[in-house]
């Protein structure tokens, strides 16, 4: 399951010269969302969001399923949006993904999914330390969580597992700002994300 704001919204303080802020992070969500979908470990990627235009441009990427984010209360709210529309019985493991992972790997992904499996929830923190970028639950496992700035230490109270994964892997790399967009395109950036920089660049 992804959150993503709406682009008029989001990514308050990523600012690029040269790039429009709302369509850097549509970009940046899409490229998240498919490397979801190419990850061999996830049956269905759930999007949560009030962007119509998101869902237009994401026409190529296959085995999307969009759920209305309604009105806007949260991280968390929208999260739950999804859980409820992806799995209300809670039948199936389940995972919430932040939409702001423009150099997200597949395989990566399926490393943190593969030690979620053994526990019954599961956190990946991101880069700094202090966010989360993954959150798990094990099937039959009540769904639970608290995103946003300081999470990490809110999801270890609720009894999320750190899941083993390499201090490197582009599943940490969220971006905010224009720093971590650099630090991310050191990793190896989506095609989306990386045509709307080198534009900027040639302009």
């Amino acid at each position: 399951m992804v959150p993503v704001k709406s682009a008029a919204r989001g990514k308050s303080r990523l600012d690029v010269a040269g790039i429009d802020r709302a369509a850097l992070a549509r970009a940046i969500a899409l490229d998240t969302l498919e490397a979801a979908t190419a990850c061999e470990l996830v049956a269905q990627v759930v999007v949560v969001t009030n962007d119509p235009a998101l869902a237009r441009e994401s026409a190529a990427i296959p085995a999307l399923r969009f759920a209305p984010e309604g009105d806007t209360r949260g991280l968390d709210a929208a999260v739950a949006t999804g859980m409820a529309a992806m799995d209300p019985n809670e039948r199936m493991p389940r995972a919430a993904l932040l939409g702001d992972l423009p150099a997200l790997r597949p395989a990566d992904l399926a490393d943190a999914l593969r030690a979620a499996a053994s526990v019954d929830r599961g956190v990946v923190s991101d880069a700094e330390g202090t966010g989360s970028t993954l959150v798990t639950a094990r099937a039959g496992v009540p769904w639970t969580s608290s995103f946003g700035d300081g999470s990490f230490a809110r999801h270890l109270e609720l009894g999320c597992t750190p899941l083993a994964v390499q201090d490197a892997s582009t599943l940490r790399r969220d971006v905010d700002t224009a720093d971590q967009l650099d630090a991310a395109r050191a990793l190896g950036l989506g095609s989306r994300t990386a045509a709307l920089l080198s534009a900027a660049r040639r302009s």
